[in-house]
């Protein structure tokens, strides 16, 4: 009978003339060995040899078969499968895959794993195990020598083998290749070959491999997604985790940002951490609940693997220091750190929005990335999107400053250089020039220093513009991505209250009426010291124009506990608004020379420098396109 085996050039992983077959290291433990794809051919070479194997139907020995047990971090306990396991609600499934249920049974996990994916809405033609073994047939069964290039969006990807044989490894890169095949709109997807590679180890044979991986890839699913496919979604994505850690992991966040010169490619290698460098015995975790909960655990896991990062670590010790790398081997050693029960307990524990939420700045985020120029057809591309501050000039703030304030904004806009739109040494203390500079920019950061020398400001995510549409009583705008900071004489930042505690702000539901936006005249006088006495929850509506994506943090998303836990920025002839609800984080008159600071409800800021203050300069900085 004809076999097939896999004739590859040797050579180091990560050069560029060979595809090596990985090989475990001395010592290695862990199951994660690993290539680089380079972008030479594979070639599958026909043989009788006794040690290759077989590629029809008759070879399926049932799942193990591509494992090399030697290399098993730990041998799996069979544990007892309850007959209804498979028929449990949603929600059980859930919490069972979060506690490692399946790890007691390579053959529940198995079952799972197949089930689940068959669940999994997908385009109505998407390839099966028929047509996989009905392409490969074609591809790797003719009896002759043929050279079958790796598809071109796996250039430069790298690739755990995480415990295969060598059967294993070549099953995988016949999938890939197949895949490559009856996937032509794939342009870039490094995260694809490790999810082929984790579910070899719970399928039957090849074709039902593909089918599962096909399902996942041709998922249509409303707001959930589980493969990038090109390199534009997978920016996208890159940028999403850059904004949640900004949100979710403050003290880490401020920690690469004073140590890296470019945060965004310390983020960018997130996806890396959880199915490149994660042991094998912590990335099957990770799959199971990824399976039934989509990218959205992805990031959870990524942002606990973030903070417990930040608990090993000092700034003294990352100086110099390269923090990607860094990162990269405390993932690898993460059994050293936190077990992996604990790890899933403290990623769910970390209260993110809903999907829908996500998806939102997903898309923001892919707007942004194609306004630079990147397309859903191209390749992998180099590019810096960290912002050069080197000429960059201020006259409230340095250059390294700057930078830190340029960290904490949403990374879409870090796409984008700081542009100097106002100024009071240049355009005068006018609040109606103010506005006329301001105008037509979307967002915007306010800078204020003090003639004590305090420096605070804010980042405005809407266009001033948007104060006419209230009409005579000026009302709140802008959205809960909004926030104001100090940064002398400390450096400190204040997010709306509810980036901290999401589950206080509940969805709105699709049916409910949505009411109008409050004034800041009428919320701040209905009660005395300003404070609303209202419990009403509030949804705040603003009109979309058709085929518009609603923004990231909308306050129209939310039910809120209050009128004023979304008062951002407001705007009138008088002065301006920011932040309200009990005070106002920031006030400013009409001739922008006298402002006052307080804590407000909006942003749960203390004051930002002395209550009432005179301004010695004033600039705001908007985004260059």
């Amino acid at each position: 009978m004809l076999q097939v085996g896999l004739s590859l050039p040797r050579s180091p992983r990560g050069a560029a003339g060979g595809f090596p077959v990985a090989e475990p290291d001395e010592g290695d433990n862990t199951g994660s060995g690993q290539e680089m794809f380079g972008s030479s051919p594979v070639t599958i070479v026909i043989t009788s040899e006794a040690d290759t194997w077989d590629i029809d139907a008759s070879s399926c020995l049932g799942c193990g078969q591509f494992v090399d047990w030697d290399r098993m971090p730990d041998p799996e306990q069979q544990a007892h499968i309850p007959r209804d396991i498979l028929s449990k609600p949603p929600k059980e499934l859930k919490r069972l895959a979060r506690e490692g249920y399946w790890a007691a049974s390579r053959s529940l996990r198995a079952q799972v794993y197949h089930q689940l994916i068959q669940q999994v809405a997908c385009r109505l033609v998407t390839p099966d195990a028929l047509v996989y073994r009905d392409v490969a047939s074609r591809l790797f069964g003719k009896l002759s020598v043929s050279s079958h290039p790796l598809p071109e969006f796996l250039e430069g990807c790298s690739m755990p083998t995480y415990c295969l044989n060598l059967e294993g490894v070549t099953a995988l890169k016949k999938i890939l290749i197949c895949v490559g095949n009856l996937f032509p709109d794939i342009t870039y997807s490094p995260i694809l070959p490790s999810l082929v590679a984790l579910l070899l180890h719970y399928s039957e044979d090849e074709a039902q491999c593909f089918e599962n991986i096909s399902r996942l890839i041709a998922s249509n699913a409303p707001h959930t997604s589980y493969i990038d496919q090109s390199f534009l979604a997978h920016q996208a994505s890159c940028m999403t985790f850059g904004d949640l850690a900004n949100k979710h992991c403050p003290a880490a966040h401020k920690l690469i940002a004073s140590t890296s010169e470019n945060v965004f490619e310390v983020y960018s290698e997130w996806l890396s951490w959880l199915f490149h460098d994660l042991p094998f015995n912590y990335a099957i975790r990770v799959f199971d609940v990824y399976l039934l909960e989509g990218q959205k655990v992805l990031y959870r896991i990524a942002l606990a693997l973030l903070k417990q990062y930040r608990l090993s670590v000092t700034s003294a010790e990352l100086e110099g220091t390269d923090v990607k790398a860094d990162l990269q081997a405390f993932v690898q050693n993460i059994a050293e750190h936190v077990t992996v029960d604990k790890l899933l307990e403290r990623a769910f524990g970390i209260r993110l929005f809903s999907r829908k939420e996500i998806w939102l700045l997903q898309m923001a985020n892919r707007k942004a990335l194609m306004e630079r120029g990147i397309t859903m057809v191209q390749s992998r591309q180099s590019f810096h999107l960290a912002v050069d501050m080197q000429n960059f000039s201020s006259s409230i703030v340095t250059a390294q400053e700057m930078r830190i304030v340029w960290s904490w904004i949403p990374e879409r806009f870090s796409l984008f250089s700081p542009l100097l739109l106002f100024s009071t040494s240049e355009d005068g203390c006018s609040l109606q020039r103010f506005y006329a500079c301001c105008e037509g920019y979307e967002p915007t950061v306010l800078l204020i220093k003090t003639t004590e020398g305090e420096v605070c400001g804010a980042f405005l995510s809407s266009d001033w513009n948007e104060r006419k549409k209230s009409g005579a009583t000026s009302g709140f705008f802008g959205t809960g991505e909004c926030f104001v900071f100090t940064v002398r004489p400390e450096t400190e930042r204040y997010e709306w209250v509810f980036i901290k505690k999401p589950e206080l702000a509940k969805a709105v539901p699709r049916s409910r009426q949505r009411s109008l936006s409050p004034s800041p005249t009428s919320l701040l006088s209905s009660s005395p010291g300003g404070r609303s006495t209202s419990s009403n929850r509030l949804a705040v509506p603003t009109p979309q124009r058709k085929g518009r994506l609603s923004p990231f943090l909308a306050i129209r998303h939310f039910l809120l506990p209050s009128k004023t836990a979304s008062m951002f920025m407001s705007g009138s002839q008088e002065g301006i608004i920011i932040g309200g609800g009990g005070g106002q984080a920031l006030s400013l008159d009409t001739n922008l020379l006298w402002g006052h600071t307080e804590h407000c409800e909006t942003f749960d800021n203390p004051p930002l420098c002395q209550e009432n203050f005179k301004v010695q300069l004033l600039e705001v900085w908007g985004f260059q396109n």
